[in-house]
């Protein structure tokens, strides 16, 4: 086992002091070699160090470079020394954090992340939390906790009765929402198109002058951060519409709920509080390994009554048993990283981290629009949104950065045109890895409009 690990954690040293020297997409020579894993099952055992060796070997050469500097596609940030460190110490611990009894530092480490979140994120102090695996579980698990209270408020158990012939729920949504939003609400039996979509304005902001008339009962979705533009809802006003009238607002921040960490940026959140319900990612700007999303509720009632399960077998002690506040029983301790993650930053550390890049988008934006390319939005957090031309020459232009190696971004199509999406939130970019990308970015982008032309 020591020989093992040991090995294990020479390979994964180097992998990571290297990743910054490769290409951020893998060779089509890597990608091909995959199929050498494509092999009958062993009839016998196979050393756990060959095991080891074929993996690294035939498997790291294939990774996009997510933990590198440039990576800068679906606002995924690469993971922090610190948060690596201890997901490979949480793995040898190999703890099951659905219950005090089963990993008391991992239970513990969540209720001091909990409290720290809280505060970060300005959220009302009595809130309860689940960690889940992404914004999109988080969401899932924030509406249960709606739909239970929206359903109690008149009468009925959904726990117990379910949805036939219960009390039919409003839901008003933007029409820009996240598509796991929507998921969510397929997967609660609240429906997917059965919605009432809210129009946006130019940053995917909703309208509140067309905001619809609330009906109760009512659930309202709000977003923290347009998963393309990066701007936020009025999310105070909405909250100070609802709240007359007795409905739950919840808000969707996977990673724009980050910005309450900045004091800069601490205005694109005023009044998020006022909201019932949140969800973010912690494996986007805090930087900790996927998978780890956030769920919080203000009523922590309706999110243990929505998320409760009994079993005879399952002691329950009076501390908070982290399985009565999310979708799973079994699963891993996601709390250690995050802890170590926000340990190993401090509250300086966090801020600089978020507004720093901020500032690496804005030098994006300003760099491209210089060379003479169409930035699409206002640029107030992390995203970029770029139009090099036409869609064709837009879609080449992206292939073509992807292929060269330098960077990585994705493609997106924005209220009718095709962009290049730019998302900057990992800890190990530099303002030297911006640069070296812009060049590279306008370099391709020159050439294919250059060889579109002829």
């Amino acid at each position: 086992m020591k020989d093992l690990l040991l090995d294990t954690a020479k390979r994964g040293i180097k992998y990571r002091e290297e990743i910054n020297n490769r290409s951020v997409s893998p060779s089509t020579k890597a990608i091909e070699r995959l199929k050498e894993f494509d092999i009958p099952l062993p009839d016998n055992p196979v050393n756990p160090g060959k095991v080891i060796e074929v993996l690294d070997e035939i498997g790291s050469p294939a990774t996009i470079g997510i933990s590198g500097k440039r990576f800068f596609g679906f606002v995924i940030g690469g993971s922090l020394p610190s948060s690596v460190a201890a997901s490979w110490l949480s793995t040898v611990w190999d703890q099951n954090a659905g219950l005090f009894v089963g990993s008391p530092v991992g239970v513990v480490l969540e209720e001091i992340c909990l409290k720290w979140l809280l505060k970060i994120f300005n959220l009302p102090a009595e809130s309860a939390g689940a960690f889940v695996t992404g914004a999109t579980m988080a969401n899932f698990t924030s509406l249960a906790a709606a739909r239970h209270s929206i359903l109690k408020n008149i009468g009925w158990d959904v726990e117990s009765k379910g949805l036939f012939n219960a009390p039919p729920i409003n839901v008003i949504i933007s029409e820009e929402a996240h598509p796991t939003l929507f998921r969510g609400l397929g997967l609660l039996g609240l429906g997917r198109e059965r919605v009432i979509k809210v129009p946006v304005d130019n940053q995917g902001r909703i309208e509140l002058k067309k905001f619809p008339k609330i009906k109760k009962p009512t659930i309202i979705c709000t977003q923290a951060g347009n998963v393309n533009t990066g701007s936020f809802d009025p999310i105070k006003e909405i909250c100070e519409i609802a709240h007359e009238l007795n409905t739950w607002v919840h808000v969707d921040g996977a990673f724009g709920l980050w910005a309450s960490a900045v004091p800069s940026k601490k205005y694109l959140t005023e009044g998020i509080n006022l909201a019932d319900s949140w969800a973010t990612d912690a494996h986007k700007w805090l930087n900790v390994p996927y998978d780890s999303g956030l769920a919080f509720v203000k009523d922590s009632e309706s999110l243990r009554s929505a998320m409760s399960l009994t079993a005879a077998y399952l002691p329950q002690g009076e501390r908070r048993e982290p399985s009565q506040y999310c979708p799973e029983l079994s699963r891993r301790s996601r709390g250690i990283e995050v802890w170590a993650a926000l340990y190993s930053l401090g509250r300086s550390g966090l801020s600089d981290l978020i507004e720093r890049t901020c500032n690496y988008a804005k030098m994006f934006a300003e760099g491209l629009s210089h060379a003479g390319f169409e930035i699409l939005n206002d640029v107030v957090i992390n995203q970029v949104l770029v139009s090099f031309g036409s869609q064709e020459i837009t879609n080449k232009v992206i292939k073509e950065i992807q292929n060269d190696g330098t960077c990585w971004c994705g493609g997106t199509v924005w209220q009718g045109k095709t962009a290049m999406r730019i998302s900057i939130c990992s800890w190990a970019t530099t303002e030297q890895d911006v640069r070296i990308s812009l060049e590279a970015m306008i370099r391709i982008a020159k050439k294919v409009k250059s060889g579109h032309k002829k």
